[in-house]
């Protein structure tokens, strides 16, 4: 069978590039095809494996500017073959899943999330006189994504948070695997000397936030919390939030930017816990940060929700109840608020001797890449294509919570 992998964009390493990662080694003889394509940005097994890319790619400096192009999506994607191939696999958080797709080949759609730009995120990205300027291209985008959703055969969602948010945006039904995450022994933690030297100058004992700087992380709530707790958090990542962050972050913030994958899991490792202050339609991070053996603190809504034990802030018998706890919640009315974060802190800390390290690591492997593989396996094994006869998805498939649901899905 001939398959076609499409993602929405190959210009950097982050969760959605460690998912397409793990589809190449599922299907060793597939091809890749993306609106943009900026080689050596990911990895060569990734690079080589890149059969196309879109009218996009040839604009100078579309590395930097991919973003601007929102506009231009829909014509992009469409400007991409896919004639000969027997299966397509989306991998989409904004136009992959809107690809042209011969007449009766299954197209599975693994969707990260429905476009957050375009959908109930768009006044985050787009602020001020500018959004009511783009009302009427957000609503053809609209239009247009849910009418590329439409011709998806099945989606698989990466959460049920992202699952109710298909429901909610296209009026589709998804089946739940949750992304694959690499353990702390798949890693090579071997540190510069630069980077030990870092950590030797600084021993201080601090908490951690790290991920891209966009609006949607809320790293400004966690700035602000830590600001008035004055205590020291480190924040590892770049985006278009940084200048605006480090203007309002007090002397006990520190910014690190982009840092090697060692230096950000020795993060991990000193860290007192991870700091994770917005609503992910996952969270690979968190489960990074239980790998290594320290707690997380994040708000009790999204993915996260759903793949992290914890207690409830305030809630001094869950403490005592639990064997060990591996994160602590803020319920979702703190969300935005410094100061139910501070809240979480002071919480944590007041706890952090019944943290169960050993629980952390057992539970993480719940979602290594084993398990992945072998949930995807069960989802392939049920696609069947008859010659002249429309794909057909049939049977029960199993999200990570062990739920099962019936239905049988055709094009």
């Amino acid at each position: 069978m001939r398959v076609a992998i499409v993602h929405d964009w190959i210009t950097g390493m982050r969760g959605g590039e460690r998912c397409l990662e793990a589809f190449v080694r599922m299907y060793p003889g597939a091809d890749i095809f993306t609106l943009v394509h900026a080689p050596g940005t990911t990895t060569p097994d990734i690079d080589s494996r890149v059969k196309g890319s879109s009218f996009l790619n040839k604009i100078p400096g579309i590395r930097r500017l991919y973003r601007l192009c929102l506009p231009l999506f829909p014509l992009a994607i469409r400007s991409i073959d896919l004639s000969g191939y027997e299966l397509v696999i989306s991998l989409s958080h904004a136009a992959a899943k809107n690809v042209r797709v011969p007449s009766g080949v299954p197209h599975i759609c693994y969707c990260f999330t429905p476009m957050r730009y375009i959908w109930d995120q768009a006044p985050n990205y787009f602020r001020g006189p500018m959004r009511f300027i783009l009302q009427p291209l957000l609503a053809y985008l609209r239009w247009w994504d849910k009418r590329g959703a439409n011709s998806v055969t099945e989606f698989v969602a990466i959460s049920s948070f992202v699952a109710a948010r298909i429901r909610t945006f296209y009026g589709r039904r998804a089946t739940v695997i949750a992304p694959p995450v690499r353990m702390s022994s798949e890693i090579d933690r071997t540190l510069t000397a630069e980077e030990r030297s870092f950590f030797d100058e600084h021993p201080e004992p601090f908490f951690l936030c790290a991920g891209a700087l966009v609006p949607y992380k809320r790293i400004d709530v966690a700035i602000d919390a830590f600001k008035e707790l004055r205590l020291p958090l480190w924040v590892v990542g770049k985006g278009p939030e940084l200048d605006a962050l480090r203007v309002r972050a007090g002397e006990t913030v520190r910014f690190l930017g982009h840092v090697s994958e060692a230096f950000l899991w020795e993060c991990y490792r000193r860290c007192r816990a991870l700091v994770f202050p917005g609503i992910e339609d996952f969270g690979i991070v968190p489960i990074e940060c239980l790998a290594s053996g320290r707690p997380v603190l994040a708000i009790q809504a999204g993915g996260v929700a759903e793949s992290l034990p914890g207690v409830v802030v305030g809630d001094e018998s869950g403490v005592t109840r639990t064997e060990g706890w591996q994160g602590v919640f803020i319920p979702k009315a703190g969300f935005g608020s410094p100061v139910a974060l501070r809240q979480g802190v002071e919480f944590l800390t007041a706890h952090e001797g019944t943290f169960n390290d050993i629980a952390a690591r057992e539970h993480a492997h719940v979602f290594s890449y084993s398990m992945f593989f072998s949930s995807w396996r069960r989802f392939a094994q049920q696609l069947t294509i008859y010659p002249g006869v429309e794909p057909v998805l049939s049977g029960s498939t199993s999200g990570v919570n062990g739920q099962s649901q019936e239905r049988r899905v055709s094009c």
